[in-house]
């Protein structure tokens, strides 16, 4: 990605990220619409017990696509990082770190979601426990991977609020994705805090704030896609 005077291609580094996080949104959504709310049934271990049993190979697709979607999100974290820096360098380590934590916390989400196969396996060492029991800790462990998620948004609205500033301040993309992408990150923010501090909340806020979230987070990827970044004002900046 770098031209043979060891410049970076801006144009080239935006449409990769563009493609990466487009694949970011497929997964995430398929991991969320088509995995978890297909398999998990609120308040009921056994018939979310016998979901996962009867769809093992949705689970594990779900899986490895959330894992693959978190490679991407570091590459995303890194390309975000080197497009950004010439507008302000400590703000976008800053936001490349936020990401790169939200990243870190949900694979060990990751693996507690897995954790929920295990429990229902066939494995000798958990005869010890009765099936209703390991049907409590299969739906535990998935409601513990929606808690880390959380968290993992938590950490990841930080860095939609600092890249939005940064896109804002950039003059070679529109202002108007880097308020839109701040507005995503105030949603995600709004929509993490009232789960742990008020569920009821969250749960009326849901799904109606995921419009703001998408429209802000899918206009960059858009643009990127489609448009890249203005190669001579980011030229001009890197050159400042």
């Amino acid at each position: 990605m770098q031209t043979n005077g060891g410049k970076i291609r801006p144009q080239l580094y935006a449409r990769t990220c563009g493609f990466l996080y487009l694949y970011v949104f497929v997964a995430g959504i398929f991991a969320e619409s088509f995995v978890r709310d297909r398999l998990v049934v609120p308040n009921d271990a056994s018939a979310t017990a016998a979901n996962i049993i009867s769809n093992e190979s949705l689970l594990r697709l779900g899986f490895t696509g959330e894992y693959l979607h978190l490679a991407c999100d570091v590459a995303i974290a890194a390309l975000l990082y080197a497009l950004l820096k010439p507008v302000n360098a400590y703000l976008s380590l800053m936001a490349a770190f936020f990401r790169l934590t939200a990243d870190i916390i949900l694979a060990v989400a990751g693996i507690v979601q897995f954790a929920a196969l295990r429990l229902l396996g066939q494995s000798d060492y958990l005869s010890s426990f009765q099936p209703t029991q390991r049907h409590g800790m299969a739906l535990l462990a998935l409601r513990l991977h929606g808690d880390g998620y959380a968290v993992c948004l938590f950490f990841f609205a930080f860095a939609c609020l600092l890249g939005g500033y940064l896109v804002y301040r950039s003059t070679f993309i529109p202002q108007v994705i880097g308020v839109l992408l701040s507005i995503a990150g105030l949603g995600y923010l709004a929509l993490t805090l009232s789960h742990f501090l008020d569920p009821r909340v969250a749960a009326e806020l849901s799904p109606g704030i995921f419009v703001p979230i998408v429209i802000g987070e899918f206009s960059l990827v858009v643009w990127l896609i489609v448009r890249g970044v203005n190669v001579p004002k980011w030229e001009a900046r890197a050159a400042s």
